[in-house]
């Protein structure tokens, strides 16, 4: 007979698992959808402000354990995009960077608009990815050992659908090593256009 912190115990693990599965299985049908052109985006016009907002809302609780500082743009960064994936985008970067970093580590998100562009970065001062690891890291089912203590359950579907996401938005993703450690990710989107045609 169990007792009853036992039994507890069990029943956390077994959701855990459960929320886990769904997860993954959810992110390999939008991969599988946003790749073979099953999905349609249902775009608006949004702040890229405004979606990591929404975001911040939805990432791993664990986030409290971490420094987390979002720079906001000094000019509107308005992109047509699908509002619930690109949220899902964010949320995947800021969860990798939480998993994948030491409680107490620094996590930065910043946006910024150049040349016809909108970028939003997700920067990290933990261990960092190997440069080998770096040039496969988007690949459905690649997962890089990035030397914590402590290992995470991973399939390496959450970079994939990143990747998906911002290529569908005619963008692109890409992640680069942080000075003096970490890593830093960041998506590029084209500008929405709102400029209106004079008489």
């Amino acid at each position: 007979m169990l007792d009853a912190q036992t039994r507890r115990g069990l029943l956390l693990s077994i959701r855990s698992d459960a929320l886990w599965l769904n997860a993954t299985v959810e992110n390999l049908l939008a991969i599988t959808k946003l790749e073979g052109g099953g999905m349609r985006l249902s775009t608006t016009l949004e702040l890229m402000d405004d979606i990591v907002e929404e975001a911040l809302r939805h990432v791993n609780p664990a986030v409290r354990e971490h420094d987390l500082k979002v720079v906001a743009c000094d000019e509107p960064a308005l992109v047509n995009v699908d509002a619930r994936l690109m949220v899902q985008l964010v949320v995947n970067l800021v969860n990798n960077a939480i998993t994948y970093t030491p409680a107490g580590s620094h996590i930065m998100i910043s946006i910024s608009v150049d040349d016809g562009r909108v970028a939003c970065s997700v920067a990290d001062d933990g261990p960092g990815i190997a440069p080998e690891d770096r040039e496969r890291i988007f690949e459905s089912f690649y997962t890089a050992n990035h030397g914590l203590a402590d290992s995470h359950r991973s399939v390496g579907l959450g970079l994939s659908l990143c990747r998906s996401i911002a290529l569908a938005h005619g963008g692109s993703i890409e992640v680069a090593a942080a000075d003096p450690h970490g890593s830093v990710f960041t998506i590029e989107l084209p500008a929405a256009d709102v400029s209106f045609d004079k008489e």
